[in-house]
């Protein structure tokens, strides 16, 4: 049997953000597990992720938790990679005709105008060429919006844990877990593992997680959402387009590894699961582009799907249980948990460790009663 001080259950950029800050935090990993059920880490959502770094997306909580990690991403110490983890891209959140009013409304509850700018249709479309005007009234254009590296992210993490002789199990599946009064028995398809802490990171498996030691559910809801990869028309350069979307949730696309990415922004609730593409999102998102742009999808080169987890005021949960001494939530990031991931994983560490959240990240105005479980129940 194993014995370790925390077990961090989920190797995605949840559990492997915790894990590296724990293990730093602590000088060591050596009394650190993170389990992960599947062969590798960030096998599921993590690696299905276009993510981008913008701080005008989500709710207040999100966005106190994204200015929060800006330093981190923007210029990462040499231990977590060697480049900068953000890329120029922009983003262009465009409105139909008649929906003028939804991109001031926009623009008054982000309440930034040191990154936002209202534009005309026209210049929509000098921004993103593809996009066709007559059904426009304009967008918001955000140009410092970035692409995040989520790949050197993830190994980033996990190097500088494995590098503090933090322990990575994969290919262990948590199948129960006994609690008794010095802490967790796991038992898992490695062995039984003994752990003063686990943590909660098991992303869409999070209340089916918190089950297993007798913790409430916290109202976990996964939704899946679709993406394709095309080929452009050739000989268009489209390395400068920016993320363009449409402001009210039906389908965007970007530039990704030469090629177009393009979802039809789905939120189908699902059973926690391997995600995959439904035939019918597919087509959904294959007509919404076409429509909206002069883009023609004559084949996909790849699809796929994965799961966002949200729970009822679409805040991440960060924190101990309100009942189950020793188990920490680390679920809900609802989409959000890759460009969060260096702000909850520094949270997690002081909070596990018995301090209080940083002040860098309360300077933000980040209340931690709105990550707590408490105000869920």
């Amino acid at each position: 049997m194993k014995h370790v001080h925390i077990a961090i259950v989920g190797g995605g950029m949840a559990g492997a953000s915790a894990a590296c800050f724990l293990a730093e935090k602590a000088g060591t990993g050596k009394h650190i597990a993170l389990l992960e059920r599947e062969s590798q880490p960030g096998y599921h959502t993590t690696g299905r992720s276009a993510a981008m770094y913008t701080e005008v997306y989500g709710n207040d909580v999100i966005r106190a938790l994204v200015r929060a990690s800006r330093s981190f991403l923007e210029t990462p110490a040499e231990r977590y990679a060697d480049h900068p983890l953000l890329t120029p891209r922009g983003a262009l959140m465009v409105a139909a005709h008649g929906e003028g009013e939804r991109l001031d409304a926009f623009m008054t509850e982000m309440n930034r105008p040191d990154v936002l700018s209202r534009v005309d249709a026209a210049r929509c479309a000098e921004i993103c060429p593809a996009l066709r005007t007559d059904g426009l009234s304009g967008g918001v254009h955000e140009p410092m919006a970035m692409d995040i590296d989520v790949h050197s992210l993830l190994q980033g993490y996990i190097r500088v844990f494995r590098g503090l002789d933090g322990q990575i199990m994969t290919d262990t599946e948590v199948r129960a877990i006994d609690r008794s009064d010095d802490g967790f028995l796991i038992n898992t398809a490695a062995g039984q593992i003994r752990a003063e802490v686990v943590v909660n990171a098991a992303g869409a498996w999070g209340d089916a997680l918190g089950a297993m030691v007798g913790a409430a559910p916290v109202g976990l809801v996964p939704k899946r959402r679709t993406a394709v990869t095309f080929d452009a028309t050739p000989g268009t350069d489209i390395s400068g387009w920016p993320l363009t979307l449409d402001l009210s949730g039906a389908w965007y696309f970007k530039p990704d590894a030469g090629r177009i990415l393009a979802s039809p922004a789905d939120e189908t609730p699902s059973d926690p699961c391997d995600a995959q593409p439904d035939e019918m999102d597919i087509a959904i998102c294959i007509d919404r582009i076409e429509t909206a742009t002069d883009l023609k999808v004559r084949r996909l080169a790849s699809r796929w799907a994965g799961l966002r987890c949200f729970v009822d005021d679409h805040s991440p949960v960060n924190g101990f249980d309100d009942t189950v001494a020793g188990f920490y939530w680390l679920v809900g990031q609802g989409g959000y948990g890759i460009k969060t991931s260096p702000a909850m994983g520094r949270i997690a560490a002081a909070q596990i460790d018995g301090d209080k959240v940083p002040d860098d990240i309360l300077d933000q105005g980040l209340d931690p009663a709105s990550l707590a479980v408490a105000r869920l129940r």
